[in-house]
């Protein structure tokens, strides 16, 4: 098997399984570690781990940033122009910031790097923390949280790398667009709160 064959011609010519375990076989070969093999091929499932507090799922989540290409003529004036990554909701219309449930066997912040993995196939610097933020969800509601009540713990995340392959890839699409453009295409209100409140720490601390 050549090693530069694209993600796509090894699923053209096989099963889902056998693409994973080249792969795995491929990764092993560039010295990628057993955690980042894992993280990159597969999504975690299943709830027996989720946290909850106060009769909420705890959720976390990351709003993945970058800087437009700005100094192309070298010069160090020019204007540097935010992007954020958003991906596709799969039920609906509207894009979202990847996050998903916080699990007992990690930290807030080991929870949000890995759902910008499994989601949006991306990795960088988690930055600082943006805030909390309250909303319900019915596909959410379990026999621990029956009115389907969730905190997402957002932070900041700087993209330092995408993904060629990533779990959820064939389910999800990556945008990335300015502050402003996001703000117009946000699914949820609450996703909106934090992209402002976001916007409001990249001014002051960056």
């Amino acid at each position: 098997m050549r090693k530069d064959l694209s993600d796509s011609q090894l699923t053209n010519g096989g099963s889902r399984r056998q693409f994973l375990l080249i792969k795995i076989r491929l990764l092993f070969e560039r010295g990628e570690n057993l955690f980042h093999i894992m993280s990159e091929l597969v999504a975690r499932t299943g709830r027996h781990q989720q946290r909850y507090e106060g009769g909420c799922r705890l959720v976390a989540g990351c709003i993945p940033f970058r800087y437009r290409d700005y100094d192309e003529n070298g010069d160090s004036d020019g204007e540097k122009i935010v992007e954020v990554l958003m991906i596709n909701s799969t039920s609906g219309p509207g894009l979202l910031f990847p996050k998903g449930g916080w699990e007992n066997d990690e930290t807030v912040e080991e929870a949000a790097m890995r759902e910008a993995i499994e989601e949006a196939g991306v990795r960088g610097d988690l930055m600082d923390f943006i805030g909390d933020y309250h909303f319900k969800s019915k596909t959410l509601q379990d026999e621990c949280c029956p009115e389907g009540l969730c905190k997402a713990s957002m932070f900041a995340l700087y993209v330092k790398e995408e993904l060629d392959s990533w779990p959820e890839q064939s389910t999800r699409n990556r945008s990335w667009l300015t502050i402003s453009e996001a703000v117009e295409n946000c699914r949820h209100k609450w996703m909106e709160d934090a992209l402002r409140e976001f916007s409001r720490w990249h001014t002051e601390k960056m």
